[in-house]
């Protein structure tokens, strides 16, 4: 998930050095959207992994 963040996000810095503000924009929401639901699934499987198995 955290690789699709980072690659819409290098497509994104490269489509707004390229001038392209469509697609940097919507690339950079992508990859935004995903850091953080890859962030908030990488804590809960934190959170999850460290109970005592019963």
């Amino acid at each position: 998930m955290l690789s699709w963040a980072l690659i819409f996000l290098v497509v994104g810095i490269i489509a707004g050095v390229l001038g392209l503000s469509g697609i940097a924009g919507a690339a950079t929401q992508i990859a935004w959207i995903l850091f953080v639901v890859g962030l908030i699934l990488a804590i809960v499987f934190f959170v999850m992994g460290r109970r005592p198995s019963v």
